[in-house]
């Protein structure tokens, strides 16, 4: 995560803006489950806490929300 880390931005947000760009890329799709908190934080190297946040912006964006029992999914979208 250098590279995304001169950029000056938090780690958090890194990580939704990536996420966004699945997302808007088609990757994910309505319905989808976004990666885990747990999955997140080992990819990029941060905190369960910093990962947990990057999700929470992709839910006030309301780009995502969350599922009892299943995670974090791709909302959709109208």
């Amino acid at each position: 995560m250098a590279d995304d880390q001169r950029s000056g931005e938090p780690p958090y947000r890194v990580i939704a803006a990536a996420l966004r760009d699945r997302i808007e890329a088609g990757e994910f799709r309505p319905g989808d489950a976004l990666p885990s908190i747990t999955r997140l934080s080992q990819e990029y190297g941060v905190a369960k806490t910093t990962a947990q946040k990057a999700l929470q912006v992709l839910k006030d964006e309301g780009l995502a929300r969350g599922v009892q029992g299943w995670g974090t999914i791709v909302a959709e979208r109208g």
